[in-house]
């Protein structure tokens, strides 16, 4: 091969090997459509920011809430028992 196509085959894999570094449409997108869909999914994005105690929830109803939320975690309900029969015996 004549030396001018050399040098040509070398530019080609050179431009080559750089486009392969090069950050990619979606390497610059990772992660924007968790961050959209947890964004959307709050009713108030700044409700956060407000140290206001909470009103209209009276102490009654709170207390039976957080008892059955903490009943919730003390003893987990026995796994449901299946009986399988496959067919029977009769004389």
């Amino acid at each position: 091969m004549r030396k001018g196509s050399w040098l040509f085959i070398g530019i080609i894999g050179l431009l080559l090997a750089c486009a392969a570094c090069a950050p990619s449409r979606l390497a610059m997108d990772y992660g924007t459509s968790f961050q959209l869909s947890k964004f959307n999914q709050a009713l108030n994005p700044e409700g956060g920011k407000n140290l206001a105690p909470v009103t209209g929830f009276d102490g009654g109803a709170a207390k039976a809430t957080l008892e059955r939320y903490q009943k919730d975690f003390e003893k987990p309900s026995p796994p449901p028992t299946y009986t399988l029969s496959v067919g029977s015996f009769t004389k």
